[in-house]
């Protein structure tokens, strides 16, 4: 099993026309992934590359029973992708844009909560389910199917992360690039609770990074008496205050959402943390001999 994606998805392309879009709407479709066309306002009806090419999120829900989607749509419009795609019954959409302003993010993201669509991004380079379904811009390469899933902030030490565990033999049942802006749609918490129901997932690995207290509410909703073993990684231990790190939503401010405050709320509550990005493979490993693992089989 998996959660959110898998052999049966249906994925549409928000801006498949643009360079962008058709590159990994193409990427998408020879991994094996379902992609059933894409939507640009003005070219609909058109083809590319194979895809056809709808006016409306509408009209591909309407003709190929679309149910999630990828948006490479500009940051001016991606708002309005995104609630388009949320309105027409989609019921996963996938934000790859970046620097979407803020009050668009918090108007759209309240607007796809009342439907109750799951939303991954801003700023995410997707959702993966190896050997099943890729939607999004995660190299292929740096994943395999097994036991770990794999929840991040952050695109780059996602696969850098999960390369390491491949290494080792250790695949993944979905990896999440949550997204790095300040405020996304699926959160840690959130994708806890969906691996904590999906019988492949032996354990979890979140890799967080500074800014924000997204790390601190799964490190609370962990030691509530989550039944299986966390791995985490925690970035820019090293990064001054009041400082934006690379992401959106990395930084520093108030003496808030520092390294140490995110490792030891996460080591109280029992979570592996690893201490350096080398040793990522290595604490993945250690999770899968929990014996948290063996007594659920």
């Amino acid at each position: 099993m998996s959660i959110l994606v898998d052999k049966e998805t249906r994925v549409i392309v928000q801006g498949i026309t643009g360079s962008q879009g058709i590159f990994h709407a193409r990427l998408m479709r020879e991994l094996g992934t379902k992609v059933v066309g894409g939507v640009t306002p003005g070219k609909g009806g058109t083809e590319i590359e194979g895809f056809p090419v709808f006016e409306s999120v509408q009209d591909a829900v309407d003709s190929t029973g679309a149910n999630a989607t990828c948006i490479f749509v500009p940051p001016a419009f991606a708002a309005d992708a995104m609630m388009e795609a949320a309105d027409a019954g989609i019921e996963l959409i996938i934000v790859i844009t970046e620097g979407i302003p803020l009050l668009d993010v918090l108007k759209a993201k309240r607007f796809i909560r009342e439907r109750g669509v799951t939303l991954i991004g801003p700023n995410s380079p997707g959702i993966i389910t190896p050997g099943e379904c890729k939607v999004g811009i995660l190299p292929q390469a740096a994943f395999m199917p097994g036991p770990v899933g794999v929840l991040s902030r952050s695109g780059t030490l996602t696969y850098e992360a999960t390369a390491q565990m491949c290494k080792l033999g250790i695949g993944q049942s979905t990896a999440i690039g949550l997204g790095g802006d300040a405020v996304v749609g699926t959160t840690f918490v959130d994708g806890l609770r969906l691996f904590a129901d999906d019988p492949q997932t032996k354990a979890v690995f979140l890799i967080g990074e500074i800014g924000g207290t997204a790390e601190e509410e799964a490190a609370d909703f962990i030691a509530e008496g989550y039944d299986k073993p966390v791995g985490a990684f925690i970035a820019g231990i090293t990064a001054p205050p009041g400082k934006r790190m690379g992401h959106a939503g990395a930084i520093i401010s108030g003496g808030k959402g520092t390294a140490p405050e995110k490792i030891a709320a996460l080591k109280k509550a029992g979570v592996e943390v690893a201490e350096s990005p080398a040793l990522i493979g290595a604490t993945a490993a250690k999770l899968l001999k929990s014996p948290a693992v063996h007594r659920r089989g």
